[in-house]
């Protein structure tokens, strides 16, 4: 048996209960976005059965759905994609990662000058692409890096590839993350390198994670145990500290991921193939461009619906999210949302609901079963519904 999984990073499917504590009252990625372009034409994720897990302008919800369907709740704390890539992993976080909402605090920026032998311009929350304009032109000239963050646990190094080389960077954001341990332990130090001149800034696909190792055993952990090949695809490497990959591929946006798991596919090579699709959530959802972030699930639909006709008996498709990024809310940030649940296998004649889980964990449990490896974490099985058909939507 195989499982792939397509993470499509962002996009959420209405606000949590606890959606108020973060300030993302009404947020609904899909609902949202679909009502500011006057409908979403996604005929493929309709036809899986997407119009069952809620109500979304342009999407149907068809008669006999081909997917097994639901959407799931955070059981963590927090809204970002390590916490929410964890927790589909098997990992329930006790306590959020820490925030600056003001930047970072004096003895942070002093350890980090030393350690990288430069001053730093910035440290505040921003929009990454909006700070590269702001600051970009000073950088060049001093050669300082621009240090930000944003409402969730991050901090972001952004420089000019012609000025602080790749490599040089890469060093940087490793001696930060080995700085932000303990009270300061974010989620993620993050290389943000960009190219261009002032007034036409543009940041290049060599973003690099450094983030902090799962605390625990996650479903990778357990599946390499056994013996299993996971392989991920996209940011999936750096989310999870290389843990429990046998190999780990980079792209650059969506098309690249969907020809790279079409490849994967095809070659039979992975037990567990975990795709990361970045393009909506950082291109269009934290720039707050429904249009575009309309326009991206409408292209991956279309790569979808010709990739479904591949999947062999013994692979189970994997539709989900990690949180939300609503593009038609005031923030810039990520959305504290539920995330879609759609999963699909060929020898399925119609789909049946999977409900609402009661947290991401539920996907790590549900592997684990599918996959006969023992697993000792969180999270509800739904295997049995899937393998003996039972419910119906």
């Amino acid at each position: 048996m195989r499982v792939l999984i397509a993470l499509l990073d962002g996009v959420g499917i209405g606000e949590l209960p606890d959606a108020s504590f973060y300030g993302d009252e009404g947020s609904h990625t899909l609902r949202n976005t679909a009502q500011a372009v006057g409908g979403l034409y996604l005929p493929a994720l309709e036809k899986l059965g997407l119009g069952w897990i809620d109500d979304i302008p342009g999407v149907k919800k068809i008669e006999n759905p081909l997917a097994f369907t639901g959407k799931m709740k955070e059981k963590s704390p927090g809204k970002d994609t390590t916490t929410g890539h964890w927790e589909i992993a098997g990992i329930i976080l006790e306590k959020p990662f820490p925030v600056y909402p003001r930047g970072f605090p004096p003895s942070v920026i002093e350890k980090l000058e030393r350690a990288w032998g430069r001053k730093i311009l910035g440290n505040k929350p921003a929009s990454g692409t909006a700070i590269i304009e702001e600051l970009g032109e000073e950088h060049l000239k001093t050669g300082y890096p621009i240090v930000y963050t944003s409402a969730d646990s991050v901090l972001q190094v952004a420089a000019h590839e012609e000025v602080i080389p790749l490599s040089e960077l890469y060093k940087m954001c490793q001696k930060a993350r080995e700085i932000m341990q303990g009270e300061h332990a974010v989620a993620r130090v993050i290389a943000r390198p960009f190219v261009g001149r002032p007034g036409q800034f543009k940041r290049t696909a060599n973003r690099r994670d450094f983030s902090l190792p799962p605390p625990q055993d996650t479903i990778l952990d357990v599946l390499a145990r056994y013996g299993k090949k996971n392989i991920g695809v996209g940011k999936i490497q750096d989310i999870f500290a290389g843990r429990g990959l046998s190999e780990n591929i980079k792209i650059a946006n969506n098309e690249e991921g969907f020809r790279v798991l079409r490849e994967l596919q095809k070659s039979r090579k992975g037990d567990l193939v975990w795709v990361n699709f970045n393009d909506f959530d950082t291109i269009f959802g934290h720039r707050n461009n429904p249009r575009g972030f309309a326009q991206a699930l409408e292209d991956w639909d279309k790569e979808l619906s010709s990739f479904l006709s591949f999947l062999r008996e013994d692979e189970f498709l994997f539709i989900t999210a990690d949180h939300g990024c609503d593009p038609t809310t005031p923030s810039t940030d990520h959305s504290r949302e539920y995330v879609p649940l759609l999963v699909f296998n060929p020898c399925y004649s119609q789909g049946m609901s999977l409900g609402i889980r009661e947290t991401f964990a539920d996907v790590a449990a549900t592997i684990a079963q599918m996959m006969e490896v023992e697993w000792n974490g969180p999270g509800t099985s739904f295997a049995f519904q899937i393998l003996s058909g039972q419910n119906s939507p």
